[in-house]
């Protein structure tokens, strides 16, 4: 069993479509899906705030490549156009893969060059902690440690505020 957390983000175009289009992407896979929040960007903060949730999803047969192929594939599906000069700029949906978990639900280590896991600034990011929290309020990050404490005390705690749920906004309908 492979077992994948996985990041939602979009801030260009019919943002809450293109998450709805990523999760139904992940189709069958699909555990549970958190709230969405808006969250004003990260890195390059010259752009439009962002839609962000998280996704748990579950497949006996995806290996930790699969799910960044997935991620990719949702990504492209949105007309994701990748600019290297501006890694943190604006775009239609980005899909990161948070953290594996393989057989007996042992977390999977990873730092290659196109995938390292578990992400290595997921511990950073109250976008990526808040919205986990709502599908996992007992989770960990592999490594880094509970969820609650990173978000509340770690690093990702001066931007907790600024991660604002919108009940508005759900993710259960894919049109």
């Amino acid at each position: 069993m492979s077992r994948a957390v996985l990041s939602l983000g979009s801030n260009l175009g019919d943002r809450l479509h293109h998450l709805r289009c990523a999760v139904a992407g992940f189709g069958d896979a699909v555990r549970v899906v958190s709230g969405v929040y808006e969250t004003p960007p990260w890195g390059d903060t010259d752009q439009p705030a962002y839609l962000n949730a998280v996704l748990l999803a579950e497949d006996p047969d995806a290996a930790p490549y699969d799910w960044l192929e997935r991620a990719r594939s949702a990504e492209r599906a949105a007309g994701r156009e990748r600019d290297p000069a501006r890694r943190f700029g604006p775009r239609t949906l980005d899909v990161d893969v948070i953290a594996v978990w393989g057989a007996n639900d042992e977390p999977v280590l990873s730092d290659s060059a196109e995938l390292t896991l578990p992400h290595p600034r997921a511990h950073l990011r109250a976008f990526v902690l808040r919205p986990w929290i709502d599908i996992q309020p007992y989770g960990r990050l592999p490594g880094h440690g509970w969820l609650t404490d990173l978000l509340t005390t770690g690093p990702a705690a001066e931007d907790a505020l600024d991660v604002r749920p919108r009940p508005d906004l759900t993710l259960e309908s894919t049109a």
